[in-house]
């Protein structure tokens, strides 16, 4: 099955509750995967970062500007790295190290972010480089997540959001995901490409 809400609808109240909600997902889902071509994955934003994302998702929708309160539930939601319990897999696109989110310190205080967590136990994050060869037609962002209630994979389009629960629609998420996860790199070769990122931000 296929679900798509407008994000005007999701967001009517502002940005909160929409990240009260993602939290909960979180909660109840031991394990889940991300790729994300573009930016950096929401679990693993700084606050700074978080702020310029929220703050232009509130402009370009028109929708209350709660950004304060949106950003401190999307902080929240980010101690699932850290209590034991939960475990990613997640890809970053290169082009999400390079992509300018609110200026070289937000910049590089985001690169910093991303190795210091690199050697969590709860994360397995790869970054696919610009040049890696691909087995699988270039996709738009997304994340699987298995809960007690099943498992489902989610998309943000620019109008709204899409969650995808047919399981023979989410096994070929799992498919592309993991074809994906091979071309990327891991462990140091991540952090070499990470350290790139900071050291560009940082001239």
């Amino acid at each position: 099955m296929t679900h798509a809400t407008p994000w005007q609808q999701r967001l009517s109240t502002g940005t909160e509750d929409i990240q009260d909600e993602v939290i909960g997902w979180y909660r109840r889902s031991r394990y889940g995967k991300a790729f994300v071509p573009t930016m950096i994955w929401g679990t693993l934003q700084t606050e700074a970062y978080a702020t310029v994302i929220l703050r232009q998702v509130v402009e370009f929708l028109g929708v209350p500007d709660d950004v304060p309160a949106g950003v401190a539930k999307r902080m929240e939601r980010q101690q699932v790295l850290y209590d034991g319990e939960h475990r990613y897999d997640v890809v970053i696109g290169e082009q999400g190290l390079y992509t300018n989110i609110g200026g070289p310190s937000v910049m590089r205080g985001q690169m910093e972010r991303l190795l210091r967590d690199l050697g969590l136990p709860s994360l397995n994050l790869g970054i696919l480089s610009r040049t890696a060869a691909m087995t699988v037609i270039p996709k738009p962002a997304f994340s699987i997540f298995e809960t007690d209630e099943g498992r489902r994979a989610d998309y943000e389009l620019v109008s709204r959001g899409v969650d995808i629960t047919d399981p023979s629609e989410v096994a070929l998420h799992d498919k592309a995901f993991d074809a994906i996860s091979d071309a990327a790199s891991y462990g140091g070769a991540a952090e070499e490409l990470i350290s790139k990122a900071l050291d560009h931000w940082s001239r």
